[in-house]
């Protein structure tokens, strides 16, 4: 991630994107695109999901309909996917960090606004089934509303407008490229926080570029800092993922010296995407042994260039032996910093060991601590797991 540009003025409004930035829309649309297209005897490729970022709902139907050769206009496609995807809007996820940013910046008295490239009443019914969000934001603008959507100013001009705000004081939060072009061509600063994965380097156009609403830090735009950091780590609601421990390929003892482990994306596919990626911390469980203390690093771990999303435990313990075929459990319930590339091996390795002394630290703290009695861990099967068939590769040794 890039550090950020120097700015001359500190900022006194915040505007920030909805679908992508707030909401993890992509999984809805996926779910409602997927049979629609096997309807038409079409296969969804998620490879060029990334097509659909911060367009307007017309000018993504025509990506679909060109992409997948459907012969339809983009009115009629629209006329028969938006009753199924307005049915889906209320249960659209918050994506990690965005109450929690949300709250700060109501609780603080920052002015704040959502624009978005949506319809103003996709906006109001996507943002319904959060609790305090509307009354968050100063301003709501849609798509519909102005005469251009992104990467035209047009949505952010009128948000600052309806703010009484000067562009020049404003900060734009987004997860695309129209929408950072549009936030620069409105004069305005921006943190870019792209949702499509391993292309940051494209948006070498906004002032700081972050991993996720987790990593925003207000105090570097003269605004409130977040005091919820404890031990250079941040709690988060816990979340749980388990999987029999099976034989890795060794990437972690044989190049690290560090026993990691591995959770394909594509078996816990569900659950991966809904977290951002970066360095988390927490408990692990193995059926006959005991819990112990774990950090895991979930992404794609740049500097082996992995081309899967993928989640990979450390239990901080000497086993000295394999122990394949156990239930290993998991409850995550802390994040240290975001996913980075290294220079060298030895810094990344520097930086793991790092990541252990914090997180075993930090699972000392009462509000950490108590979840090593979570029932997940010791009755996984009683409980249900989050990912019931999915498998764990352990690197244990």
């Amino acid at each position: 991630m890039s550090a950020p540009k120097p700015i001359s003025r500190l900022v006194s409004h915040v505007i920030l994107d909805l679908d992508g930035t707030l909401l993890n829309t992509d999984s809805v649309v996926s779910k409602v695109v997927k049979p629609f297209l096997v309807k038409n005897e079409k296969t969804w490729d998620s490879k060029k999901a990334h097509k659909l970022v911060g367009k307007t709902p017309y000018e993504a139907a025509a990506v679909v309909l060109e992409d997948y050769g459907l012969p339809y206009s983009a009115e009629e496609f629209l006329s028969m996917i938006t009753p199924v995807l307005s049915e889906q809007w209320c249960n659209i996820k918050a994506l990690p960090g965005a109450t929690r940013l949300l709250k700060h910046l109501r609780s603080n008295g920052v002015p704040t606004a959502l624009a978005s490239n949506s319809p103003r009443s996709n906006i109001e019914a996507k943002i319904s089934g959060h609790q305090g969000w509307k009354e968050s934001f100063s301003a709501i603008v849609g798509g519909d509303e102005v005469e251009k959507g992104k990467p035209s100013p047009d949505i952010f001009l009128e948000a600052a407008k309806r703010m009484n705000a000067t562009p020049s004081n404003c900060l734009v939060i987004e997860d695309s490229l129209p929408g950072v072009t549009a936030g620069k061509a409105a004069g305005m600063h921006v943190i870019a926080v792209p949702s499509i994965p391993k292309k940051a380097v494209e948006f070498s156009s906004a002032d700081v570029v972050i991993n996720s609403l987790l990593d925003v830090r207000p105090e570097k735009w003269g605004l409130p800092p977040f005091n919820d950091w404890i031990e250079d780590t941040l709690p988060i609601e816990p979340w749980f993922i388990s999987g029999p421990v099976i034989k890795g390929f060794g990437r972690g003892s044989k190049i690290l010296g560090i026993p990691t482990a591995n959770l394909p994306a594509e078996n816990f596919s569900d659950v991966v995407s809904e977290y951002t990626s970066g360095v988390y911390f927490g408990w692990a469980g193995l059926s006959t042994r005991g819990i112990y203390k774990m950090v895991m690093s979930v992404g794609w771990n740049p500097y082996f260039d992995n081309t899967e999303k993928t989640v990979e435990p450390w239990l901080l313990h000497n086993f000295g032996e394999d122990f394949y075929g156990e239930e290993l459990r998991l409850a995550i319930v802390g994040y240290i910093r975001p996913e980075a590339n290294f220079p060298s091996l030895e810094s990344l390795i520097e930086r793991i060991q790092e990541d252990g002394r914090i997180a075993e630290k930090a699972l000392d703290l009462p509000m950490y601590a108590n979840y090593k009695d979570s029932p997940y861990l010791r009755n996984t099967l009683q409980l249900g797991s989050t990912t019931d068939d999915s498998q764990a590769e352990l690197n244990s040794k």
